[in-house]
């Protein structure tokens, strides 16, 4: 692995992105306007808003991250674009990698607008520190990352890789805790989703709504998340072939 040729993917992806103003504009403004509409919602009752919402401010840069990320290279297996660069002296390090760090760009966008939309403009109150959330919503983002690069390689076209969405994320948010606490899960479920990546995303983010400093039990969240982006990276990386 090289940094010059992980750069250079990095920017090829980017410019490709660039090509397609209208999937970038709906990669920031989605999770903005979902938050304002779970703002409305959650009117009348502003604590319940603050819960939910600071931990959306993780779970949506996820889910959208997921979804570009496993499509776009869904896109470049299937018209032999990936195959064409492997054959080149190029590592799946470099690669895997450089396809990370170009959505990573555009997830540090969309989560800096979600989140000063939704402490600033939307109201979520929290007691710790705003860059705490951003740093808990971009590894969230850079999970979804991997999650879809890792996906891709199990889809053959565009409308399976979309179903992946349900099937690998859905099941997490719904034991997460984000809807009921875990601790009121049946023992079983709640075993599961003690392992699951998301459940620490909602987790870390309550850390920082409820606590002013840094504590253990965040710092031990975000290493579980970013354990999971790096396995899941090193998984993408396997699924990458040479050959069709």
């Amino acid at each position: 692995m090289t940094a010059y040729r992980t750069l250079v993917t990095t920017r090829r992806v980017l410019r490709q992105l660039a090509h397609d103003p209208r999937t970038v504009v709906l990669m920031l403004s989605v999770p903005c306007l979902l938050l304002t509409l779970l703002s409305w919602v959650y009117d009348a009752s502003p604590q319940t808003f603050d819960r939910v919402g600071s931990a959306l401010l993780g779970v949506l840069p996820l889910n959208t991250m997921f979804l570009v990320t496993s499509v776009s290279t869904l896109k470049e297996r299937t018209s032999g674009t990936l195959e064409r660069l492997l054959s080149l002296p190029l590592a799946k390090a470099d690669l895997v990698v450089g396809y990370a760090l170009a959505f990573a760009v555009v997830a540090v966008l969309q989560v800096a607008l979600a989140t000063s939309l939704a402490v600033h403009v939307l109201g979520v109150r929290v007691a710790g520190p705003v860059w705490l959330l951003l740093l808990v919503a971009l590894w969230a983002s850079l999970l979804g990352i991997a999650l879809g690069l890792s996906v891709s390689a199990f889809a053959v076209t565009e409308y399976q890789a979309l179903q992946f969405a349900p099937a690998v994320l859905l099941p997490q948010i719904l034991v997460s805790g984000l809807l009921v606490p875990r601790g009121s899960m049946p023992s079983v479920v709640r075993a599961v989703a003690d392992w699951s990546p998301i459940s620490r995303v909602v987790d870390a983010e309550a850390e920082v709504r409820l606590h002013p400093d840094l504590t253990v039990a965040f710092g031990r969240d975000l290493a579980f998340v970013a354990a999971w982006v790096v396995l899941v990276l090193l998984v993408g990386a396997a699924t990458l072939r040479r050959r069709s």
